[in-house]
């Protein structure tokens, strides 16, 4: 079975990659250059690609940077030591998981693929309205409604293995698949040499995740006391 794999270079996308990978299916990653501040991360994706495999690994060019509208794609400080603060942060950026799924789509039907695999969170996550199980069904509606193969076969169907998993269980499971976190990527504002910030909100969620599941964090911080 096919299946197109949106892949950050994060450690959500890394472990739904490696799930899929070993529930047997032919994986086609997708990874997005969309002028994210953190470009860091499409090294990440690659190393992840190397290490887990794929049948075939595209890197999208797109510039979100046009549109602006949030600290990754814009002039605006990301926000630090905030994770649990209310509403949705400015690191979100405007619809870009419905952008990223509807390319996902045009993709896996390219390749005739039968499923989208997509590493969203609503438990440990930063409040992003497009990360919630809602909006992956709206999503699933629209593949269904809107697409030669949706209307056809009913496919391709959205796959979300982590959508109710704590960070913690998402890092145990990738874990006992043998992921290698230390050649993922998930601070927002990483200094020149790569290293994470350890205080903005993916930062805090990682290294909480680690804490909480009881495996060593590898992730490189700027400053021993953030690690």
């Amino acid at each position: 079975m096919k299946a197109v794999v949106l892949l950050s270079g994060g450690l959500d996308s890394a472990t739904v990659l490696a799930i899929a990978r070993s529930e047997g299916r032919a994986c086609y990653a997708l990874s997005f250059a969309y002028g994210q501040r953190h470009g860091i991360e499409l090294d990440a994706a690659r190393r992840v690609v190397e290490s887990i495999g794929v049948d075939e690994h595209v890197i999208f060019p797109m510039d979100l940077r046009l549109f602006g509208g949030s600290a990754l794609t814009g002039d605006i400080d990301v926000p630090k030591d905030a994770a649990d603060a209310p509403g949705i942060p400015v690191t979100y950026v405007p619809a870009r998981n419905t952008i990223f799924l509807s390319l996902a789509l045009g993709y896996a039907e390219a390749r005739d693929a039968e499923e989208i695999w997509i590493g969203v969170n609503a438990i440990d996550f930063s409040g992003y309205p497009d990360c919630r199980p809602e909006f992956l069904d709206a999503f699933q509606r629209v593949i269904v409604n809107g697409t030669r193969s949706g209307v056809e076969h009913g496919l391709p169907r959205l796959i979300a293995p982590l959508v109710t998993m704590s960070k913690a269980e998402i890092i145990r499971r990738g874990a006992s698949l043998g992921v290698n976190y230390s050649m993922t990527h998930s601070c927002y504002d990483p200094d020149v040499r790569g290293l994470a910030c350890g205080h903005c909100d993916s930062c805090i969620l990682r290294k909480r995740g680690f804490e909480e599941a009881g495996v060593d964090d590898p992730t490189r911080y700027q400053t021993p006391t953030s690690g």
